[in-house]
């Protein structure tokens, strides 16, 4: 069949443009906590932070720090080693910087400044020992490196110490320290809840007025695993920590039975080490105390904390600005697809639709989402066909992009699974009932079959897409083609893919030209 074209109609093939080598490098964070040493390496690409290589060791450093006033001589020799092996890691890659800090333990003990040039001699890592205030800082910009629109309270426990910081006000930032950190209290000694609970409460009660708020955002390894046994204990369909959010009442019960287990009863579960289990009745008081005395109403779990808040730190301030959602989902599908340009293209494309077809704000996706799908519509380029609706679907499921509720973290899924299987998501049906619901299902599938649309229709190229819109007029789904590119971009495929939107939008299909 022969095509007709006009003067405004391609006359050859345009190569596709090749896609910039994407902006990244490498930094290390190297924590010297009083519980545990770790090194992380992330990957930073734009405002984009990904740990690519974790490795701790439970040295406990400050294992009876406050009845000796020194650090544990057996913590000390395990953190040399520790960091040893580190310096051998990091030497190994080309990393731009490593951040060496050192928190509660070096910072009160004795002999902690002895220690920190012990480590420079035996490492080559020059230590820098945080101020209660400085780890509070850089907890709460962890905070806000991961979830940008956080309000409230950030709480850090470690091993020795609790740092509290209010993210707004005329204190924000301007965090404290105060001696509630599991070592600190007693432990690896089995708890004394009412004794333990008493002293918790005198040290809290003085700050009850700078620190009562709805939200409240806990940082550290002990209050993560408080997370964990929770959606254990629940059979939650999510087993992710970062931005998961539990209800007042429902932390005080989580907390109030781990803190009356015995230690063998806590060994009993699943993904907690025996190490970590000796401060874990004394972390979930602490979460319960603070819980009542300052009347949070929602507590969320951060992933990020210090580490990340010191790469966040050292940003320029356009980037810190920026939506760690949209970055993150720009990043990764930068990463994996065919081209950058698609996803901003199809972003726009898609919102036009939705902002003149007068959707009801209740019954379209927000903005942002959209425009955080539209940055992931290509990342299954390289995938096996056969199977990218899947594997998409859980990567987006469980990567480690930020900025992001569970709630949309499962929306962006399930949109992503349709983009490439055509189907609704329902795999999972306890996931969508529990997190999700059905209308926000019905969104996701349809925002989904509106990308597969767009990039089907496009061959995925942002300059084709430009030659096609979508609107609604009444009761149809009318898809138009620039006059002249109708037999180029309207054919059976296209048609089919229109077909399947404008049923699931309820609405009748017609397509012809502008």
């Amino acid at each position: 069949m022969s095509v007709s074209v006009n003067s405004s109609a391609p006359t050859g093939v345009t190569a596709l443009s090749a896609r910039p080598p994407v902006d990244s490098y490498f930094s290390g964070v190297i924590d010297i906590g009083s519980n545990s040493v770790r090194l992380v390496i992330y990957r930073i690409e734009g405002r984009s932070i990904w740990p690519v290589y974790n490795e701790k060791v439970l040295a406990g450093l400050g294992k009876n720090l406050f009845v000796t006033g020194k650090l544990n001589p057996a913590g000390c020799e395990e953190t040399l080693i520790a960091l040893r092996r580190f310096r051998a890691i990091v030497d190994s890659y080309a990393l731009s910087h490593v951040h060496t800090v050192a928190t509660a333990a070096i910072r009160e003990a004795e002999d902690g400044p002895d220690f920190a040039r012990q480590i420079e001699a035996h490492s080559g890592f020059k230590v820098r020992i945080l101020s209660g205030s400085e780890e509070a800082f850089y907890s709460a910009s962890g905070v806000v490196c991961g979830h940008n629109e956080a309000r409230g309270i950030v709480g850090d426990l470690g091993g020795s110490s609790l740092e509290l910081l209010a993210l707004e006000g005329e204190d924000a930032f301007k965090g404290i320290t105060l001696p509630l950190g599991p070592f600190a209290l007693g432990s690896p000694k089995p708890i004394d809840i009412t004794r333990t609970r008493a002293a918790i409460i005198e040290v809290l009660r003085p700050h009850k007025a700078r620190f009562s708020h709805r939200e409240f955002h806990a940082v550290g390894g002990a209050w993560r695993n408080l997370a964990v046994i929770w959606m254990q204990q629940a059979n939650y369909p999510l087993e992710i920590v970062q931005q998961f959010e539990l209800p007042a009442r429902e932390v005080i019960n989580i907390c109030a039975l781990i803190a009356s287990q015995s230690p063998s009863s806590l060994e009993k579960i699943r993904g907690v080490t025996k190490r970590r289990m000796e401060n874990l009745s004394y972390a979930a008081l602490v979460l319960q105390c603070l819980t009542e005395c300052f009347e949070f109403e929602t507590v969320i779990f951060s992933a990020n904390g210090l580490r990340e808040g010191l790469l966040f730190d050292a940003l320029p301030a356009d980037l810190q600005k920026r939506d760690p959602l949209i970055e993150g989902c720009a990043a990764l599908g930068a990463r994996l697809g065919i081209s950058n340009q698609i996803g901003s293209a199809l972003s726009r494309w898609v919102c036009e639709f939705y902002d003149q077809a007068e959707v009801a704000s209740e019954s379209r996706p927000e903005r942002r989402l959209i425009r955080a799908a539209a940055k992931l519509a290509d990342m299954g380029a390289c995938l096996h066909p056969d199977h990218r609706a899947e594997l998409v679907c859980d990567q987006v499921l469980r990567a480690p992009i930020p900025g992001q509720s569970h709630s949309e973290r499962v929306f962006l899924a399930c949109t992503l699974f349709t983009r490439y299987s055509g189907d609704a998501y329902t795999k999972e049906p306890v996931l969508i009932r529990r997190i999700l619901g059905d209308e926000g299902l019905v969104m996701a599938t349809q925002l989904g079959l509106a990308l597969r649309l767009g990039c089907d229709l496009s061959a995925k190229s942002a300059e084709l897409l430009r030659h096609a819109q979508l609107s609604r007029q009444d009761a149809d789904l009318v898809l138009e083609a620039r006059a002249g590119w109708e037999d180029l971009l309207l054919g059976e495929q296209t048609r089919k893919r229109a077909k399947a939107l404008s049923n699931a939008l309820k609405l009748n299909l017609k397509m012809g030209s502008y």
